[in-house]
């Protein structure tokens, strides 16, 4: 069985946003993309655009002195939507941050249009944004 083509996608964004690549990762974002960020800290809501989408990006490397790593564990995906299982690491502010994280990704044209942010353990992750 051959990997659905999105698979490739989301390797050629986790390549990129590991090393802060964002013309790259713009070729994987529709422009109108929409991000949302669930819970109660500092990046929670939705972030309308690929400009402001990538602007919470750079905010998180900032956030954590560059700090900020996603291992990937797994990526699922169908014509429509992909997951991908991460486990995501990062320092910030005497605070360490560390476990897994669920992206809930929705395709349009090869691209990614729509993006959840999941984390495993959500109390932990608004400890370590607030």
């Amino acid at each position: 069985m051959t990997d659905h083509p999105h698979i490739a996608v989301f390797h050629r964004v986790l390549a990129a946003f590991s090393v802060g690549d964002m013309d790259a990762l713009a070729q994987e974002f529709h422009s109108d993309v929409v991000w949302h960020i669930g819970g109660r800290n500092l990046l929670t809501g939705d972030y309308r655009g690929r400009e402001d989408t990538f602007a919470l990006l750079g905010r998180e490397f900032q956030l954590t002195g560059r700090t900020y790593r996603a291992q990937l564990h797994d990526v699922l995906a169908n014509d429509d939507h992909m997951v991908a299982l991460l486990q995501v690491t990062a320092s910030r502010e005497g605070k360490e941050l560390d476990l897994g994280l669920a992206l809930v990704l929705h395709m349009r044209d090869n691209r990614i249009s729509e993006g959840w942010v999941l984390p495993a353990d959500s109390r932990a992750y608004d400890e370590f944004w607030s």
